[in-house]
This record gives C-alpha cells, structure tokens and sequence, in this order.
C-alpha cells in the first residue's frame, strides 16, 4: 500500500534514504540504506509516492484507488472506491481528485 502526499507535507526526519531501483530522473526510489526496503518515490514535484507501513500512524489511511490489479495475487482485496488493471487514464484523474476530496470528508467525518 501506497498513499501519494503532496511534496510540502512530507519530509524524512531521521536517516539518509538511497536511490534504487530503475533509474529514471522523473521516477526516482528511495529506500532504506541498511535493509534496502523501499519506502518513497518521489514521481511528481507535487507529489511523493510513500509505503504506508512506514508511518508510524497510519490509522488515518483508507485506499481510495487501487492499480495494477493485474498483477496482483488472486486472494487479495482492498475495500478501495476505484480499482484499474494498470493506472488510470490521465483524463480520469480531474474526475477522481474530486471524487477523493468528497470522499475524504466524509471518511473524515466518521473517524
């Protein structure tokens, strides 16, 4: 699991993070110098791309779109809004970041 926050509210607090994985300039991975796990991706200058279980809270975290549900194993599901074999058309994303900040509202305000 993943959640895309927006680069001004992420920041790496302890540790020095190194690039892995395939090196793209517009794509780059970061992960954890002693175990190499990944933990963020910085994709979009708005935007890092975070592995959730690397918070230490993520209670606050609901999936809202899940991708590339072509590859996953049979058995697994996740109670996301949206779901696509890969990603989503780049014309669906306008439709999908309102959808989410209605959704959010409302997941918000049962918690």
């Amino acid at each position: 699991m993943s959640a895309a926050i927006p680069t001004n509210g992420f920041e790496v607090v302890r540790g020095e993070p190194v690039v892995g994985g395939l090196r793209n300039p517009e794509l780059r991975h970061f992960f954890c110098p002693h175990c190499m796990s990944w933990m963020f991706t910085r994709f979009l200058p708005e935007f890092v791309n975070i592995r959730v279980t690397m918070l230490n809270d993520a209670s606050w975290f609901a999936p809202f779109v899940e991708t590339w549900t072509q590859t996953k194993l049979a058995w697994v599901t996740t109670p996301a809004v949206y779901s696509y074999a890969e990603f989503p058309p780049m014309e669906e994303y306008t439709k999908l970041t309102a959808e989410f900040s209605r959704w959010l509202a409302t997941v918000g305000k049962a918690n």
